[in-house]
C-alpha cells in the first residue's frame, strides 16, 4: 500500500460496541423540552449561567460551531420548542446564534446546489457581528464525477475545478451576501478515484484552479479565506501543503472517513503554519469506524452524546490552543456524526480549550 508522506494511509477503526452507554452530559437542565411550537419564530432557551461563564473564558478568535443548524432534536440544547427541520433551516439561525458557545456555523447545503445571494444575505441578517460562516463550494466544481443516486461516479464532470464557475456560483454570492460574517470558503474535494493516482497531474490542475480564483477583498470580507479539504489520504503530502501555502490557501484538517486520524494530520498543519501561522480550519465530521449512514442511524435525533471520543477531542483542543496562542483565529465545525450531538461536542471542546488556555 502506498503511504502518504505525513504518516501513512488511515487504518480502519472498529466502531463502538452497540451497547455503548449514551450520555446527555452538558444539556441545560434549566431548559427542558417543551410542547411543539405553534408560531413562526424560533425561540432559544433561557441563558445558562454555566455556559455564559464558560464562553467568557474563550477568546474572541475561537469560532466554534456545528455543521448546519436545522435539527429538531436540539430542543432544549439550542432551541426551546419543537420545530420542523425546514423551519429551522430558514429561521433557526437567530436562536442558534444566541447559544453562548456557538459563534460559527457551516453552510453545507451549498455543496448540493449553488446558494442564491438573497439566501446568504438572509443568513447574515440573523446573526450578530462576531458570528462567522464556513461555506462549502458546490459539487459542480468539487466533484470530478457526475454521480448516480447511489453515489457511484458515472461520468467525468467537465466543470470540475473550473474557476470561472466557482467564482460565479460560489465566491461572488457568498462574499457579497455574508460580508464581514464570511469565514472560510471551503472546497471539499470529493474522492477522486483513479485521478488520485496521478498526483502530479492532479496537483498541477489544482494549482491552476487556485491561481485563477478571484482575490478576496479584505475590506469587504476581512475574515474570509480559501480552504481545501481532501478525501484522498495519498494526496496529503508536503507538495500539496506547499502548493496551498504558495497560493495563500488554507488546509482544512478533517476528522472523517478516508483520512488519517486527526493527530496524523498535525504534521501537515505544522508545515502549513511554518514561519507564518494562519487561521485554523478544522471540521470534525464522523466518528472513527462508521460510514455516514451508520452514524446517522445510530445518533438520530442528535440530542445526546453516544460515542464520546476524548482522544480526538484532546487533539483538536491542543491544535486550537496552538492557533489561538499564535494570534490566529480558529474555525472549528462539528457534525452530529462525530459523537452523537454536535452542540454537546462543542461544549466538551470548549471546556477542553478553556482548561488548556487557563493552564498556559
Amino acid at each position: 500500500m502506498t503511504e502518504d508522506l505525513f504518516g501513512g494511509l488511515p487504518e480502519p477503526a472498529a466502531p463502538p460496541a452497540p451497547g455503548t452507554t449514551a450520555t446527555n452530559a452538558g444539556a441545560n437542565p434549566a431548559t427542558p423540552a417543551t410542547k411543539p411550537a405553534r408560531g413562526k419564530i424560533v425561540q432559544a432557551p433561557q441563558p445558562d449561567p454555566a455556559l455564559l461563564a464558560l464562553a467568557e473564558r474563550l477568546p474572541a478568535g475561537l469560532h466554534l460551531g456545528t455543521s448546519s443548524w436545522s435539527y429538531g432534536g436540539w430542543n432544549g440544547l439550542v432551541y426551546q420548542g419543537e420545530y420542523s427541520d425546514s423551519l429551522l433551516s430558514r429561521k433557526g439561525l437567530a436562536a442558534y446564534s444566541q447559544h453562548p458557545l456557538l459563534r460559527a456555523a457551516g453552510i453545507d447545503r451549498g455543496f448540493y446546489a449553488p446558494i442564491p445571494l438573497a439566501d446568504h444575505m438572509a443568513y447574515a441578517a440573523q446573526v450578530p457581528v462576531h458570528f462567522r460562516f464556513l461555506v462549502k463550494a458546490p459539487a459542480s466544481v468539487c466533484d470530478p464525477w457526475l454521480r448516480t443516486s447511489e453515489g457511484a461516479g458515472r461520468l467525468a464532470n467537465a466543470s470540475f475545478l473550473d474557476a470561472a464557475i466557482a467564482a460565479r456560483d460560489f465566491v461572488a454570492p457568498a462574499t457579497a451576501g455574508l460580508g464581514t460574517k464570511c469565514g472560510p470558503l471551503l472546497f471539499q474535494l470529493s474522492p477522486l478515484g483513479a485521478m488520485a493516482a496521478d498526483s502530479a497531474g492532479f496537483l498541477s490542475r489544482l494549482d491552476a484552479f487556485l491561481g485563477a480564483l478571484p482575490p478576496l477583498d479584505p475590506g469587504a470580507t476581512p475574515h474570509a479565506c480559501y480552504a481545501v479539504e481532501l478525501r484522498d489520504a495519498s494526496l496529503l503530502t508536503p507538495r500539496f501543503i506547499k502548493l496551498l501555502r504558495a497560493r495563500g490557501v488554507r488546509f482544512c484538517l478533517s476528522a472523517r472517513e478516508r483520512m488519517p486520524p486527526a493527530e496524523r494530520q498535525l504534521p501537515a498543519q505544522a508545515l502549513m503554519d511554518e514561519g507564518e501561522p494562519g487561521p485554523l480550519v478544522l471540521r470534525w465530521m464522523l466518528h472513527a469506524g462508521f460510514a455516514y449512514e451508520q452514524a446517522e442511524s445510530r445518533y438520530a435525533p442528535f440530542d445526546r452524546l453516544i460515542d464520546e471520543d476524548p482522544h480526538t477531542r484532546a487533539v483538536i483542543a491542543e491544535q486550537v490552543v496552538r492557533t489561538l496562542r499564535a494570534g490566529q483565529p480558529a474555525y472549528v465545525i462539528v457534525s452530529n456524526k462525530a459523537e452523537g450531538s454536535a452542540p454537546l461536542t462543542c461544549l466538551r471542546l470548549a471546556e477542553a480549550i478553556a482548561e488548556r488556555l487557563a493552564g498556559s
